[in-house]
């Protein structure tokens, strides 16, 4: 079937658009919990116990080297095998995809950072360390008050990369019954039997939700980065006496 431009942009793309926060909240939400699993697999990573970096190590590993689809998959139809029948049906949540896919996108989210956040870690001044100390604060204190904040810093355009990637592999929770973009663009496609229309106006829609993306976490790196930004040059010489 030809492509229809007026078609697309008054049938297909409301419908896209209307998916569009299933698509935001996919995204944030795997992106919050990845994150935050991160830090304990970064400082597993960084531990001199075998006991825990090895672990992590396999675990970044995996995440790291084997395809999402798979990951997707495994995570869906595996624990739906490992699940008991009375508690699927006594909760009903397990029966949706959404959350296998949350589940499966922080997983990932977290194999990536967590290696991303341990180099960034090593790469925190050890003078920042010692200052920390020299005011008499603990490790811990150290750790949560200037090395994660810094280290946080230093790795944040990579983080913002990842969290675009991120973005865009939502679109496989389509593949896991989740009408996110991807998902009502699929379901339009076999309706319809309109494969331009909907392939297209589904490209559109991510394009400009991660230019939009983009400029927000691109503001949050110059807002969060303010003292390494290059002084301005357009201060006038103080005029000789």
């Amino acid at each position: 079937m030809k492509f229809d431009p007026i078609y697309m942009f008054t049938v297909v793309m409301p419908q896209l658009i209307l998916a569009l926060p299933l698509t935001l909240l996919l995204t944030f939400a795997s992106s919050f919990i990845g994150n935050i699993l991160a830090v304990p697999v970064a400082l597993a990573r960084l531990s001199p116990n075998p006991l825990l970096w090895i672990p992590a190590r396999i675990f970044i590993f995996m995440m790291r080297g084997t395809p999402f689809l798979i990951q997707l998959y495994f995570i869906y139809y595996g624990l739906g095998q490992l699940i008991p029948g009375w508690m699927m049906r006594g909760l009903p949540f397990l029966r949706d995809g959404l959350w296998y896919a949350i589940f499966a996108l922080s997983l990932n989210t977290a194999g990536y950072t967590g290696e991303i956040l341990r180099g960034a870690i090593q790469a925190v001044p050890y003078g920042e360390i010692e200052a920390a100390r020299a005011f008499g604060m603990s490790r811990a204190q150290v750790f949560w008050r200037v090395t994660l904040p810094r280290a946080v810093r230093i790795c944040l355009p990579t983080m913002s990369s990842e969290t675009i990637l991120l973005l865009k592999a939502t679109s496989l929770a389509s593949l896991v019954t989740v009408y996110e973009v991807m998902g009502t663009a699929t379901t339009i496609r076999v309706d319809t039997f309109r494969v331009y229309d909907t392939l297209i106006g589904a490209g559109i829609v991510y394009f400009f939700t991660v230019f939009c993306l983009t400029r927000g976490l691109n503001w949050l790196e110059r807002r969060l980065n303010k003292d390494r930004m290059p002084v301005s040059s357009s201060t006038k010489p103080l005029a000789k006496a």
